[in-house]
């Protein structure tokens, strides 16, 4: 159950943003966004918080019930959790958003997104043990944001683990969003011009 929660949220915050700017160039109205005078970060920004706090509603209904009907144990602090849970959520978004960068169309954002989410979805240790996969498997699966969060809401919810225990997974979803936001950001202003 608590890695159900990084993998709904990777699918669905994948695919609202993967077809956020795609579906603005398609409609024509991205020249109403670029007539403002705001910066492309700005506009990035703008099209994910929405989704940010989609995404914290969807963790909030998943994590109520993991306990509640499921009766999984939440040994840890709630507050880190909810606070890690948001950093996942908008590594995903930088991710997606990324997609609808270099996406002609919805439909090669959509294929993107689901390119992306079968190596999370099979690499993270959700669906098979981490330890038991090849080595060249568990490199690929340490640059894909789902595996440090199954290892994070695991670590929280069933063994009470703290901030300090977590910092490589931590550090490695930060990272992992600052790269997927710049060159987000780098192929957003390639895409104006």
């Amino acid at each position: 159950m608590p890695g159900l929660l990084g993998t709904i949220l990777t699918l669905t915050m994948l695919i609202f943003t993967a077809l956020s700017v795609t579906r603005e160039i398609e409609r024509g109205t991205m020249e109403n966004l670029l007539s403002m005078p705001i910066d492309p970060v700005e506009i990035m920004l703008g099209k994910i918080t929405p989704y940010i706090v989609i995404g914290f509603l969807q963790a909030t209904l998943i994590v109520a019930a993991a306990v509640f009907l499921f009766q999984v144990p939440m040994l840890g602090n709630i507050g880190l959790l909810a606070a890690l849970t948001t950093l996942f959520i908008a590594t995903n978004l930088a991710v997606g958003y990324t997609f609808s960068t270099l996406a002609q169309n919805q439909l090669q954002a959509v294929q993107m997104a689901m390119m992306y989410f079968l190596p999370n979805l099979l690499l993270s240790g959700f669906l098979f043990p981490y330890a038991g996969m090849p080595a060249w498997a568990r490199w690929v699966g340490e640059a894909l944001p789902l595996t440090h969060f199954v290892r994070i809401v695991r670590a929280i919810m069933l063994k009470g683990a703290t901030l300090f225990t977590l910092q490589f997974d931590v550090a490695a979803l930060a990272g992992l969003m600052l790269i997927a936001m710049t060159i987000a950001v780098l192929r957003f202003r390639r895409t104006l011009d």
